[in-house]
């Protein structure tokens, strides 16, 4: 599987730059910073969360974790908790498993990014497959992405 369709097309739409990065098979976010020789610090990672009734995508630093009980308070979620595989291959047809990008309104649903994010000028993304990264200004995936922003990480 290549990039995701949607996206290219929609950052083309809107004439955003960006870079399109090849690398090694990675299955991690940590990995992909190492692969194509970056912090973790600069390298967004989506976390699908679901209440049951609906889906949300938290978007974090690589080496970061999202707090449930951080993302409950921010979002007014109730007792999120991790998508499962099944559900991931069915909110992301077009991307492989894990390799999502970070804009979950192209999938219908909300996004959220954790603020430590707000620091980085630039951000490097998984686009739908494990061996090509986009890379993006912060500020205009935030134009694009329209997320909120709260503390919801465990650092």
């Amino acid at each position: 599987m290549t990039l995701s369709r949607k996206l290219i097309e929609r950052l083309n739409h809107e004439g955003v730059e960006y870079d399109i990065l090849p690398h090694n098979v990675t299955y991690t976010a940590q990995e992909t910073a190492a692969s194509i020789h970056t912090t973790g610090r600069q390298v967004a990672k989506p976390v699908i969360l679901t209440d049951g009734h609906r889906y949300v995508m938290a978007v974090l630093e690589a080496p970061h974790r999202v707090d449930l009980g951080k993302f409950s308070r921010a979002s007014e979620m109730q007792d999120p908790r991790l998508a499962t595989e099944k559900e991931l291959r069915d909110l992301f047809p077009d991307c492989e498993l894990g390799a999502m990008p970070p804009f979950g309104e192209l999938y219908g649903m909300p996004t959220w990014v954790d603020s430590h994010l707000e620091l980085d000028e630039q951000i490097a993304f998984d686009g739908g497959s494990h061996y090509e990264v986009m890379r993006m200004k912060y500020d205009d995936f935030k134009r694009m992405a329209h997320p909120q922003v709260a503390d919801i990480a465990l650092a």
